[in-house]
């Protein structure tokens, strides 16, 4: 396969892609594309920068990774990791020990972002409610001084910043739910990852949000969603997994919202942003990522 001639090392946003795009949700699920042809194909469709997906997906070995992904000519933007602080101080413990043994791993090749996403109200595989769809007052402080104190914790121990990513079926979800949680943090301690997708699943306006809370957009995951699919969503009230399955996260540029217009606003708040492409797509062939990454990758160029 001939290798797309496209650069991600200039001065500008740094534009990147992750294993979701690729279909992987699980550090391990055999229906996913084994990770050396993930590496492979995303030098393919002409990337550099990566992250690292779901801990234990990509090897945990530092130096294996290193010498993995520099024999690729890849290079590592951030980590992910799930949490529920509006659960209260274990909950909080457990995040934090999951966050410090991914920030070990990703500070040693030089990453300096973790991706923080809040755990769903109901399960992903089979559409069970969890726990109620909001939270109450005690629980946003709880959420709140939570994620104020891992932030701390990661910046001071790591030199790694929390950004953190509202999610479909989630309790930060909502333009509303989002500003809320960036009115009771400190910018200091918790940003946002702006994922442009999940955030218009909810009717969100990226483009009025980053004029609005420059100084709170510290990272953005592009994606798109099919307005048409996401109706259907709506009108039967499926679960994120679900909607999924049937393209609610769709192929740029046939979705919303416009994200040659994010990347304008992204590209005068922050020059050298990270945007990573990650078009949610779990449940997919092996075959089908790759020719969706090129042409998102040529788009976004």
């Amino acid at each position: 396969m001939e290798t797309a001639q496209l650069d991600d090392r200039s001065p500008r946003l740094r534009i990147g892609t992750a294993p979701d795009s690729w279909g992987v949700w699980f550090a391990d699920d055999p229906a996913q594309v084994p990770w050396p042809r993930f590496l492979d194909e995303v030098v393919v469709a002409g990337y550099t920068w990566i992250e690292l997906g779901p801990y234990g997906y990509l090897p945990t070995d530092p130096h294996q990774l290193e010498d993995e992904l520099g024999s690729r000519g890849l290079r590592l933007s951030a980590g992910t990791v799930f949490t529920a602080l509006h659960r209260g101080e274990e909950r909080w413990r457990e995040a934090l020990s999951q966050a410090r043994r991914i920030a070990g791993l990703i500070t040693s090749l030089g990453a300096e972002h973790l991706v923080v996403i809040p755990d769903l109200w109901r399960s992903d595989g089979t559409g069970e409610l969890l726990e109620p769809r909001t939270i109450d007052d005690e629980q946003w402080s709880s959420l709140a001084e939570g994620h104020d104190l891992l932030g701390r914790a990661l910046l001071e121990e790591f030199g790694v910043s929390q950004q953190f990513h509202s999610h479909a079926d989630s309790h930060v979800g909502t333009t509303e739910e989002v500003l809320r949680l960036l009115d009771r943090t400190d910018p200091r301690y918790l940003n946002l990852c702006l994922d442009t997708g999940h955030f218009a699943y909810y009717g969100g306006d990226s483009v009025a949000l980053m004029a609005e809370r420059p100084d709170r957009i510290g990272y953005l995951h592009l994606k798109q969603v099919d307005d048409e699919v996401l109706r259907e969503v709506r009108e039967h009230d499926l679960p994120f997994a679900s909607a999924v399955a049937i393209g609610v996260m769709c192929e740029p540029p046939g979705g919303t919202p416009d994200l040659l217009a994010v990347l304008d606003v992204a590209a005068r708040i922050t020059p050298d942003m990270f945007a990573i492409v990650e078009q949610d797509m779990y449940g997919c062939s092996v075959d089908a990522p790759l020719p969706i990454a090129r042409r998102t990758r040529e788009h976004l160029s």
